[in-house]
This record gives structure tokens, C-alpha cells and sequence, in this order.
């Protein structure tokens, strides 16, 4: 995954979109214009034991963890006639390295047994897999299988709250209300953006409220402003 530089942009700038309309469609579209995030690799299978290494660590330490391991494992093949104990030393950085090198030797036995070496592309079926859950496999249906999804991570959670988008508790709740308030068009988008909006401007904490080019239309920045504990 590429994070892009964003240059040419001042924070501050007023935008007359921004102004009209605190849609939550609007602001979305907003966020994956300035917060873009690329997908250098699709493939579904990668994508998906990424993201199963990505659970519970940093990105930059999954991203380390699946570079070392698709070096010396390169396909489903190998992955699933592999013993645990000579993928766990490629994983370290992910965390949980027993754990999570059991699982996904696991689901690769299953995908190649099961599914011809062909991950699922729908929900329920990705769902059966060992470790995967509805984040998982919303990134894995809209990153790689271009099927309309919305990912619910930390970022995605902590972002929609914070700005008013929904009043949920739990991440699965967090997904249906935003199906019924964000278009379509934007679900396999939103994800990766909300990631980037989350580590550079929305971050869990000291949020850089004065720098959110959104910050108008947060909820969250209202209610600091006029305690006067914000931005």
C-alpha cells in the first residue's frame, strides 16, 4: 500500500463545497480526494493474509512481516504445505507470530482444499475462514474483488463518531450505519482513506483539529471549541 505525499494543499484554505453542505457523502468524498490511499498489490490471496498479519499491530510492522514472508513464500502453494514453525521467524514484526503463522497456514489449506486456491468473494464465505472477521473481509471483497464494502478499522470507528456520522459502540455497528448514509460509489474507497485521515490529522490522540480540512463539519471539534478545550 502507497501512502501519497500531499503537497500544493494548505489546511486552512476554505472550501466552498465544505461550506454548503456537512453531508456525510460530502465529507467522505472529501476525505478520499485530500487522503488518498493506493493499493500496489490486489492480489486476493496477499491481500488477505496481510490483513489477517495486520490484526492487533502497526502498518508499518505488517508491512514489514508480509514482505519477509512472501520473499520466501510466494503463492498459496507453498504457504499451505509450509509448517508454522518456518513462517513464524518471517513474521515477528506482526506480533502474536505463533498465532497468527498457525492461521494462516490454516487458511491457505482451506482456500487451496475448499475453494480451488480461489479466495471467496462473498461475505459469508470469507467469514468461515480461521480468523477472519467482517473487517478482513470487507478489505480483502474491496480491494481485491472490486465488490462495494465498507472496512471497519479503529480509524473508521474513532472518525465516523467523532464527526457525528453515527453514535455507535462497536465497529459491526459502526458498518451498517454507514451503509445507509455513505453512497455506494464511495464503500471500497473509504477505508484506506479514513487510515490516512486517521495517522495524519484524526489521530487518536492530540487530534490536529486546527490542520482537519473537515473541521467545520465535525461534531467532535464543535463541542471542543466552545468548552474552549480545542483545537
Amino acid at each position: 500500500m502507497k501512502r501519497i505525499e500531499r503537497t500544493g494543499y494548505s489546511w486552512n484554505d476554505s472550501e466552498p463545497e465544505m461550506r454548503k453542505s456537512c453531508e456525510p457523502g460530502k465529507i467522505a468524498e472529501k476525505i478520499i480526494e485530500l487522503f488518498p490511499r493506493i493499493h500496489d498489490d490486489t492480489d486476493p490471496f496477499r491481500v488477505l493474509i496481510c490483513t489477517i498479519l495486520s490484526q492487533r499491530t502497526r502498518d508499518e510492522n505488517t508491512e514489514r512481516a508480509c514482505q519477509r514472508l512472501f520473499q520466501y513464500f510466494k503463492n498459496i502453494d507453498e504457504i499451505a504445505s509450509a509448517d508454522p514453525k518456518d513462517i513464524e521467524p518471517l513474521i515477528v514484526a506482526a506480533g502474536m507470530y505463533r498465532q497468527k503463522a498457525q492461521r494462516i497456514v490454516e487458511v491457505a489449506r482451506i482456500i487451496k482444499v475448499k475453494y480451488g486456491g480461489k479466495v471467496p468473494e462473498k461475505l459469508e464465505e470469507l467469514l468461515k475462514l480461521p480468523g477472519v472477521g467482517r473487517k478482513t473481509a470487507n478489505i480483502v471483497l474491496s480491494v481485491s474483488h472490486k465488490i462495494p464494502a465498507i472496512a471497519v478499522d479503529t480509524h473508521v470507528h474513532r472518525i465516523s463518531n467523532r464527526l457525528g456520522w453515527v453514535k455507535t459502540k462497536r465497529p459491526e455497528d459502526t458498518e451498517e450505519a454507514l451503509e445507509k448514509i455513505i453512497p455506494e460509489r464511495l464503500w471500497k474507497d473509504l477505508n484506506g482513506s479514513m487510515v490516512e485521515f486517521g495517522r495524519e490529522v484524526c489521530r487518536p490522540r492530540s487530534p490536529r483539529c486546527g490542520d482537519c480540512p473537515v473541521s467545520k463539519c465535525c461534531e467532535y471539534y464543535r463541542a471542543r471549541s466552545s468548552d474552549g478545550s480545542g483545537p
